[in-house]
């Protein structure tokens, strides 16, 4: 165990513990509420259920280790989603009308970071058999 590994863990936990706040606040205000706010900035309100479900559940994955990369990654599309439908016309830090999108852009950057580098320390994804490649997949995926 080394400082980046603790340091990644740090990061997978508190990405883990924001998403699954924010998943859990849209299932408590309603879904139909986020999907209707959805529908009138132009995004399809079946959306907000598939971003709800990825917040909650995937806050939970990351906490645990599980699927780190790809929960990750389909967080990095969700804040890029955030920043250019909401809060790109804020700016950086707000216009005194909303908030900036600096705060969704660090979220991103460090699901950026775990869909990079994977978080394997404390995690169940550690515990999970690794699949080995061999000659004859390699030569199949060719």
């Amino acid at each position: 165990m080394n400082k980046q590994e603790i340091g990644t863990f740090l990061l997978r936990v508190m990405l883990g513990i924001s998403f699954f706040l924010h998943g859990l606040s849209k299932f408590k205000g309603g879904l139909e509420n986020t999907s209707g706010w959805f529908q009138s900035i132009g995004i399809p309100g079946f959306m907000a259920y598939v971003v709800g479900m990825i917040e909650l559940v995937g806050g939970i994955a990351l906490i645990i280790g599980l699927g780190t990369r790809i929960i990750s990654a389909l967080l990095v599309f969700i804040m890029a989603g955030a920043i250019v439908y909401v809060k790109f016309p804020a700016g950086f830090m707000g216009n005194g009308e909303g908030s900036g999108y600096e705060l969704d852009l660090v979220l991103m950057i460090i699901a950026l970071h775990l869909v990079l580098n994977g978080s394997r320390f404390l995690s169940i994804d550690s515990k999970l058999p690794k699949l080995k490649k061999t000659q004859n997949s390699e030569m199949i995926a060719s």
